[in-house]
């Protein structure tokens, strides 16, 4: 038992060993292995070994030689290699299905968004077209040989991560799905990872990956309005991960119906749906949900620059609710940075001010507390490349759990 004991911890001290040096490289760029055993504080024999075995695994690969060195014989670089490995990330919102696939180095492999009236299409039927796209990035990822670390499935709801059920999504009008056991029976019982996650949570782990800022708030606006916090470099889940509905405030006055059912939501004054209807008339084209969500918004962006009086008064209405609603959270949980993402960001050039204003006017903090509002670059790519990042982040945690190539 003792012998054993001893492998199972020398195996244990590799495979941290393997990710220590892995994620070493992805975040400091190419290094010599003598500067990674100097850096990291690992013997050199002992870099050069789990370097080999990276390189075998495929990821990472030798690089130029190590110019930087003054004296004596240059040493080789390595440099993160990672083609070969992807993450897949997809996902489920009211008005689109949309998919991912991220290799190693962060760089695309495959893209797509399809326009979907999926609150009207039922569980079902959208789970055979989410699952026909998901299973294009999968063979686009096999189609280069690559290895594919896992796939994260987004939804916008109450999401139990253990189990990977859905709750409740009430802009879809799903309760109890049973999303990762109807999508595993879809993809033929797949041997690799499959998770399901909160959409917003996702985005707001792509966006604290863009940023690098360890205390923020994002808050991400499609027909729902979701939130997600990151404090201290760590995603705020909650006791049950339930966290981020941020959507389901009580801040509004009551009137519109939400689509959980209540009235006085922060979303039916700030979701696109609120923005839609003070803009737009019924018949208008930028409502109709067999479009693309970024050709509606660019029909908005059109008439906000050439003026149009309807259009700027529904954007500042949204914006001073955007700032209300943030102020509470501002207060709260006290960001460095609070983050506009989905249809907020592409409308940010029109919602910031009145949004900024209401914060200055609310959050009790001077200068509001230091927050400031950025807008996202990832648009309605942020759920997707967060949950395809959350599975290559395993391949960096444990290097093993890929083959060697």
């Amino acid at each position: 038992m003792a012998i054993r004991g001893v492998a199972a911890d020398h195996v244990t001290l590799r495979r941290n060993n393997l990710s220590v040096v892995l994620r070493h490289v992805h975040d400091l760029g190419p290094r010599s292995r003598a500067r990674i055993a100097e850096e990291t504080g690992l013997n050199k024999a002992t870099v050069s070994s789990l370097v080999a075995e990276l390189v075998d695994r495929g990821l990472l690969r030798e690089g130029s030689a190590d110019s930087s060195r003054a004296l004596g014989r240059p040493g080789q670089l390595v440099e993160l290699d990672g083609t070969g490995v992807c993450g897949v990330g997809a996902e489920i919102n009211v008005d689109y299905l949309a998919v991912v696939a991220l290799d190693l180095t962060g760089n695309v492999v495959f893209e797509k968004r399809v326009p979907v009236d999926v609150a009207h299409l039922g569980p079902d039927t959208t789970l055979d077209r989410f699952a026909e796209l998901v299973q294009e990035a999968v063979a686009a990822v096999h189609a280069r040989q690559g290895q594919l670390a896992g796939v994260t499935l987004a939804v916008p709801g109450l999401v139990e991560g253990e189990t990977g059920e859905l709750k409740l999504a009430p802009n879809l009008g799903w309760t109890e799905v049973s999303v990762a056991k109807e999508m595993r029976a879809r993809l033929g019982e797949p041997t690799y990872p499959l998770h399901v996650e909160n959409e917003a949570n996702l985005a707001t782990l792509a966006a604290y990956a863009e940023l690098r800022e360890h205390d923020l708030v994002l808050l991400t606006g499609a027909v729902g309005v979701g939130g997600g916090v990151v404090s201290g470099g760590q995603l705020l889940r909650g006791a049950h991960g339930y966290s981020g509905e941020v959507g389901h405030m009580p801040v509004a006055p009551p009137g519109q119906t939400c689509g959980c059912g209540r009235t006085g939501c922060w979303e039916t004054v700030v979701g696109l749906t609120a923005l839609l209807r003070k803009a737009t008339d019924r018949d208008d084209p930028v409502r109709d949900p067999s479009l693309d969500v970024e050709q509606r918004l660019a029909g908005i962006v059109q008439r906000a620059e050439a003026g149009d009086v309807r259009t700027l008064d529904a954007l500042k209405d949204v914006g001073t609710w955007l700032g209300i609603g943030g102020a509470i959270l501002v207060n709260i949980l006290n960001p460095a940075v609070l983050v506009l993402g989905g249809y907020f960001a592409v409308l940010g050039p029109w919602l910031e001010e009145p949004l900024e204003k209401a914060l200055r006017g609310r959050v009790l903090a001077p200068e509001g507390g230091g927050c400031r509002v950025v807008r996202s670059d990832l648009g309605f790519g942020a759920a997707v490349r967060g949950g395809a990042q959350i599975c290559l982040d395993q391949v960096f945690a444990d290097p093993t759990q890929l083959g060697e190539s």
